[in-house]
């Protein structure tokens, strides 16, 4: 691991446009549950949500058709206004600062990343800290759904309010997508951290990369092609690891 670590600070000293693709397991170390692992809000038994299929209660549809059931499972598991960032969060900050990182690309929702201090962050599947009226198109406050008495949200205008999240049977929003692809094509670096890359198509943005030095931090390996000489793949905590990272 010693070994490992001296490598990876080796690559970001010489490199000048790192850039990072996260998914959840970047926030779960700030108590944000992920998806799918035994653990994930996909195996938490709730009797409330029982005859809903996780990926419906987070869909478009849900949205639509049964919205006093999507609120209420919004606001049951998707307020991320009170965690805090990590420390892989706080070191990839400071990377930018540094200017050594150029952009962070987050399929995370948390806003934990910019809360840590990073600007150039492409939200590919939306935040909960926005939202905004589907008819008016007002913006609303991080707070306004989770704090609000109706039990579907609306704007004064008799539009429902809605997070700006990007929900199953949506389409990822184009400017985030396209700043993250244009980012990857041009670093010289690109560290994956805290994904298993089977969400798509976010996951398929990496084929872009044709930089200097692929680097793979995830606590399970990942079935990905990696080039020893010049790839890297570190099977630990992501804030652990980037802890040890020396500007």
């Amino acid at each position: 691991m010693d070994k490992k670590i001296e490598k990876l600070n080796e690559w970001i000293r010489e490199s000048e446009r790192i850039v990072f693709f996260g998914g959840a397991g970047v926030s779960t170390e700030s108590g944000v549950p992920d998806f799918r692992s035994k653990d994930g809000l996909y195996n938490q038994h709730d009797v409330r949500f029982d005859a809903y299929s996780p990926e419906y209660l987070l869909s478009h549809s849900c949205l639509t058709d049964h919205p006093e059931v999507f609120f209420e499972f919004y606001r049951q598991k998707m307020d991320a206004q009170n965690v805090q960032p990590n420390a892989a969060h706080k070191k990839l900050a400071e990377l930018e600062a540094a200017g050594k990182l150029s952009a962070v690309v987050t399929q995370n929702i948390d806003g934990l990343h910019q809360k840590a201090g990073s600007k150039k962050v492409f939200e590919i599947h939306g935040s909960t800290l926005r939202n905004y009226c589907t008819k008016c198109g007002k913006a609303f406050g991080s707070n306004y759904i989770f704090d609000s008495e109706e039990a579907v949200p609306h704007c004064e205008c008799g539009g429902m309010v809605r997070c700006d999240v990007t929900l199953y049977e949506e389409m990822l929003p184009d400017d985030a997508v396209d700043g993250a692809v244009k980012a990857i094509r041009a670093a010289d670096m690109l560290i994956i951290g805290g994904t298993s890359l089977r969400v798509y198509p976010a996951a398929s943005y990496i084929r872009y990369f044709r930089g200097n030095h692929l680097v793979v931090i995830n606590r399970e390996p990942l079935d990905i092609s990696l080039d020893p000489e010049k790839d890297l793949e570190i099977n630990d905590s992501i804030g652990r690891v980037l802890s040890q990272v020396v500007l």
